[in-house]
C-alpha cells in the first residue's frame, strides 16, 4: 500500500532528526566530519553508543531501502531488488568509498555490533518464510509435486555441475585462498550457483501478484525443495571444509531428521497448531494473543529444524503452512504480519545481504570478465536444468520457459553460502563479491524475463476458474467467516437456530462455539452434534459431492456462561473473533411490536454480522425436523447479497429448494403518458432481471439453482408473504441493516415481517450498508 506524501515527509524528517541528534551528542555534524580520530582510523576514536549505532543502521537501511524500492517499482522491478541495491550503496562500494569515516561509524566492523542488526534481519527472514507458508496452497502444491520435484532436482544438478567444473578448471589460483583446497572451493561455488533463494523467489513472485498461479506455486514449491536440499549440500561442503572433515553420521541424521519433521508436522502438527491458536485466542485476555502464539510456534519449529542441520527457514515455512490450515484468524494474522515484514524486516534483511558487497574489487577488467562469465554460467545452468526438469515433469514448452526464467533468482541463500565459504577459508573476498554480484544481477533479470514469458502463457480454463473463484472468495461474506458463535435458548427459535447453525457449520466446514442462554439446558446444537450427525433430513450436502447426504464431522465447542449476566457473557465471547453470531431466543418480539428487549440486548452485544432466527409456522411445533424451503428477497444491495450467500449456503447444505424474489415498485405514471409508462415499466423490469441474473450467478457459485421471481408491488411485505404462501416456502432470508437509534431497529419491512409473517424468518443484520428495508 502506498504511503501518503505527508507520511513520507514525516518519516524522512524523523530519520533526519534521529541522525542529527546522534551526531549532536558528539559536537555536531561539523565536528563529526572533521574529527581527526575518524580521519585516522574508522575503528577507533569517535564512537557512538552501540544502541545509537543500531538505530542509525536501521534508519539508514529503511530510508535508502524504501527510496530504492520505490524507484525499482516504478521501473517494473520488485522492491526487493531496490533493497538489495540499497545495501550495496550503503556498503563499501559507494558509501564506504565516498565517506569511509562516516561509513565506519554507522556500519562498524565489530562482530558484536553487526550481530545486533543481523539478529533483526534473521527474524525478518523467519517472518517472510512464515508468510510464504501461509500463502502456500498445500493442495495445489501436492498436485504439482511431480514437476516441482523434477525442476528442483535438475535445476540443482546442472548448475551445480557447472559451478564445480568452473571451480576445478576455470578459476585462476589468485582467486583461491588455498589452492590445495580447490575441490572445497569448487563445491562452495557449485552450491552458490545451484540454489534458488526461497526468500527472494517468494518475495518477487508475491510482488508480481503471481503467487496464486499454478506456475507460481510450482516455482515456489521448487524453490522450497531447492532451499532444503541446498542446506544439506551446504552441510556436506561445510563438513569437508572443516578440519575434522565430513561427518557421515551427521549427514544421515540431517536427512532423516528432515523427513521425520515433515511427516510429524503434516500429521500431528496440524492439529496441535490449530488447537494452540484457538486456545490462545479464547483464553488469553491480552491484546492479539493469537499473533503471539503464532510467532511462538514459528520460533519453536525453527529451533527444531536448526539442530537437524537444514536451517531455521524450513521450520518457519512449515509453521506458516500449518497456521494457514488453522480454522480461525489466519486472514487477520496474515494482514497484521505482512505490514510489519514489508515495512521493517524485509528492507533490513535484503539491505544487509548487499551491504557486504564491495564492487570496487571489480575495477580490474580480468575480474569483471570473470564475474560476467560467472553470471552467464549461473544463468544458463539454472535455465537449462529447470527447463529440462519441467519437460520431465510434463509441462509444456512455454511453461518450461517461464519456469526456467522464474527459478533464476538467487539472492540471500547465495550470500549466506558465500559467507560460510568466506568464514572457513574456502572463498576469498573477491570471489565473495563476484557471487553476490551474480545474485543481484540474476534477481534483477527475473521479473522482466518472467513477465515476458508469462505473456506467452495464457490462463487455461481450470486455472482461470480457480483464480476467479479465489477472487470471489476474497470478498465474499461467508468465505471470510472463520467460525460461528451460536447463542440460543431451549425454545423453538433456539432449536431452529441450532439446526441452521449446524447446517452452515457442516457445509462451510466452520467451527462452532455454542452458548445456552438457559442455564439449565445445553445448547441444542450440542445435543444434535453429540449424536454424530444432524437430524436425518439435515445431513450436510458438500459442494461437488454426488451423494445427497454426507455425514460431516462437526467441530462444536460448548462455552458455559459464567456469572449472572448471560448477555454480557455472550458479548465477552463475541470479542474473541467470530465472523457470525446466530441468535435464537424466545420470545423474539413483544406484543406491541419490535424485538424483545432480551433479544435486542444480544444483538447489540456483537458488532459483526448477526443472524436472528425466528421460528414460525411449522417450525413452532417441529423446529428440528420441519421442512426447509428458502425464499430470499433480493434488492441488489450489499446487505441483500450477503443474505443471499447465507441462504444459498443453507440450501446447498440441506438440499432444499430456494426462490430468489425481486419486488419492484409499481408503475405510477399518467394514463396520457403511455409511452413514458411503457419505458418506465421496461426499465424497472430490466433492473429486476439484472439483479436476479446477478443473484443466479451467485447461486451457481454454491452449486445450486435459484428460481427467479419478479413482482411489482407497493407493499413489499405483502408481496413477500404472498410469494411464500404460494410456493410453500418455510424460511424467509432477509438482509437488513441497523438504523441509527438507541433501540434496535431494522426498518419498516423487517418490522412488518416480524409482526405478520407465518413463515420462519432469518434476518441477517449488517451494519455496513443499507439492506432491502432501506
Amino acid at each position: 500500500m502506498a504511503v501518503p506524501i505527508r507520511g513520507r515527509t514525516i518519516l524522512l524528517g524523523l530519520c533526519t532528526i534521529a541522525i542529527a541528534g546522534a551526531c549532536a551528542q558528539h559536537g555536531g555534524l561539523t565536528a563529526l566530519w572533521s574529527s581527526p580520530a575518524l580521519a585516522a582510523d574508522g575503528q577507533s576514536g569517535l564512537k557512538l553508543p552501540s544502541e545509537a549505532i543500531f538505530v542509525a543502521e536501521v534508519v539508514a537501511l529503511l530510508v535508502v531501502g524504501r527510496l530504492f524500492g520505490e524507484i525499482m517499482l516504478r521501473l517494473g522491478q520488485p522492491a526487493v531488488v531496490g533493497q538489495l541495491l540499497a545495501g550495496i550503496v550503503l556498503g563499501p562500494s559507494v558509501f564506504g568509498l565516498l565517506l569511509p569515516d562516516l561509513h565506519n561509524l554507522v556500519f562498524p566492523a565489530e562482530h558484536a555490533q553487526r550481530a545486533m542488526i543481523d539478529g533483526v534481519a534473521q527474524l525478518g527472514v523467519l517472518l517472510l518464510l512464515l508468510l510464504t507458508g501461509m500463502e502456500t496452497d498445500v493442495g495445489l502444491v501436492r498436485s504439482v509435486g511431480r514437476p516441482a520435484a523434477s525442476v528442483s532436482i535438475m535445476g540443482i544438478a546442472v548448475p551445480f555441475g557447472c559451478g564445480v567444473l568452473l571451480g576445478l578448471y576455470g578459476l585462476p589460483d589468485s582467486l583461491l585462498p588455498n589452492p590445495s583446497q580447490r575441490v572445497v572451493t569448487a563445491l562452495f561455488l557449485g552450491t552458490a550457483l545451484s540454489i534458488s533463494s526461497i526468500k527472494i523467489v517468494a518475495m518477487v513472485i508475491d510482488e508480481m501478484h503471481f503467487m496464486r498461479r499454478n506456475l507460481g506455486q510450482i516455482i515456489v514449491a521448487s524453490a522450497i525443495i531447492d532451499d532444503t536440499v541446498g542446506w544439506i549440500i551446504v552441510a556436506v561442503t561445510f563438513g569437508l571444509a572443516r578440519p575434522g572433515g565430513l561427518n557421515l553420521f551427521a549427514l544421515v541424521g540431517s536427512v532423516g531428521g528432515t523427513i521425520i519433521f515433515l511427516v510429524v508436522s503434516a500429521t500431528l502438527g496440524r492439529r496441535v497448531v490449530a488447537a494452540l491458536i484457538r486456545w490462545a485466542n479464547d483464553h488469553l485476555v491480552s491484546a492479539v494473543p493469537a499473533v503471539t502464539m503464532i510467532l511462538v510456534i514459528m520460533g519453536v519449529m525453527a529451533l527444531i529444524t536448526n539442530p537437524i542441520g537444514v536451517n531455521t527457514v524450513l521450520g518457519a515455512f512449515v509453521a506458516g503452512v500449518l497456521v494457514a490450515q488453522s480454522p480461525i484468524l489466519t486472514k487477520q494474522v496474515e494482514a497484521e504480519l505482512r505490514g510489519l515484514v514489508v515495512a521493517l524486516f524485509a528492507p533490513i534483511f535484503f539491505g544487509l545481504a548487499g551491504l557486504g558487497t564491495d564492487l570496487t574489487l571489480l575495477k580490474d577488467p580480468t575480474l569483471l570478465g570473470l564475474t560476467a562469465g560467472l553470471v552467464l554460467i549461473a544463468s544458463l545452468g539454472k535455465f537449462a536444468g529447470a527447463f529440462l526438469g519441467g519437460k520431465i515433469g510434463g509441462l509444456s514448452r512455454d511453461e518450461c520457459l517461464a519456469l526456467a526464467l522464474g527459478m533464476n533468482a538467487r539472492g540471500s541463500t547465495e550470500v549466506i553460502v558465500a559467507t560460510l565459504g568466506l568464514s572457513v577459508g574456502a572463498l576469498d573476498k573477491t570471489l565473495f563479491t563476484m557471487i553476490v554480484t551474480m545474485a543481484v544481477l540474476t534477481t534483477m533479470a527475473m521479473p522482466p524475463t518472467l513477465r515476458w514469458a508469462l505473456a506467452r502463457l495464457p490462463l487455461n480454463k481450470d486455472e482461470s476458474e480457480r483464480l476467479d473463484r479465489e477472487a470471489f472468495e476474497k470478498t465474499a461474506f461467508l468465505s471470510n467467516v472463520e467460525r460461528l458463535l451460536v447463542a440460543v435458548d431451549d425454545g423453538a427459535s433456539g432449536k431452529l437456530a441450532s439446526r441452521l447453525a449446524g447446517l452452515l457449520g457442516r457445509g462451510q466446514a466452520l467451527p462452532i462455539t455454542a452458548m445456552s442462554l438457559d442455564a439449565s439446558q445445553r445448547p441444542p446444537v450440542l445435543e444434535q452434534a453429540g449424536a454424530g450427525v444432524m437430524a436425518s433430513g439435515d445431513r450436510a450436502r458438500l459442494p461437488g459431492s454426488e451423494d445427497d447426504a454426507v455425514a460431516v464431522p462437526m467441530d462444536v465447542t460448548e462455552r458455559p456462561i459464567t456469572g449472572s449476566d448471560p448477555i454480557a457473557a455472550v458479548g465477552a465471547e463475541a470479542r474473541k473473533g467470530y465472523g457470525l453470531l446466530i441468535i435464537g431466543i424466545e420470545p423474539a418480539t413483544t406484543p406491541e411490536g419490535g424485538l424483545d428487549p432480551r433479544l435486542a440486548e444480544v444483538v447489540k452485544a456483537f458488532s459483526g454480522a448477526r443472524a436472528i432466527v425466528v421460528a414460525r409456522g411449522l417450525h413452532r411445533t417441529d423446529p428440528v425436523d420441519g421442512p426447509l424451503q428458502f425464499l430470499i428477497p433480493t434488492s441488489g444491495t450489499g446487505a441483500s447479497r450477503r443474505a443471499s450467500e447465507l441462504g444459498f449456503a443453507l440450501a446447498r447444505a440441506s438440499g432444499a429448494s430456494v426462490t430468489a424474489l425481486f419486488v419492484g415498485d409499481p408503475i405510477d405514471a399518467p394514463r396520457s403518458g403511455k409511452r413514458r409508462r411503457a419505458a418506465a415499466a421496461e426499465a424497472k423490469s430490466q433492473m429486476g432481471s439484472d439483479i436476479l441474473r446477478q443473484t443466479a450467478a451467485l447461486a451457481a457459485r454454491f452449486d445450486i439453482t435459484a428460481t427467479p421471481v419478479v413482482r411489482q408491488a407497493s407493499d413489499k411485505d405483502a408481496a413477500i408473504l404472498g410469494q411464500a404462501r404460494r410456493a410453500g416456502d418455510t424460511v424467509i432470508v432477509l438482509g437488513v441493516s441497523m438504523r441509527p437509534s438507541d433501540r434496535v431497529l431494522f426498518g419498516a419491512l423487517a418490522d412488518s415481517l416480524l409482526e405478520g409473517s407465518q413463515h420462519s424468518l432469518l434476518l441477517l443484520v449488517d451494519d455496513s450498508g443499507i439492506g432491502l428495508a432501506g
